[in-house]
């Protein structure tokens, strides 16, 4: 049975897919990018701020720097 070209066997999205330009390297970024503070490095881990988790992420930043954030943002 032939396929219509509307229909999703035929590839039809498959085609648009393979045309989409690939997102430009200056719009790619890691979010390393600008400063983080130590609750936004608890938040970023999935977990609420507490004195000692903000501590423990503020130790984290001044050991790693910027890279601290790398694990948790591509």
């Amino acid at each position: 049975m032939p396929q219509s070209p509307e229909s999703p066997e035929s590839g039809a999205s498959d085609e648009r897919r393979h045309t989409e330009l690939p997102t430009p390297d200056r719009l790619l970024h890691t979010g390393a990018e600008g400063p983080v503070d130590p609750e936004d490095l608890v938040r970023l881990s999935g977990r609420e701020p507490t004195p000692e988790l903000v501590e423990e992420a503020r130790q984290l930043l001044a050991e790693e720097g910027p890279a601290a954030i790398e694990r948790y943002l591509p």
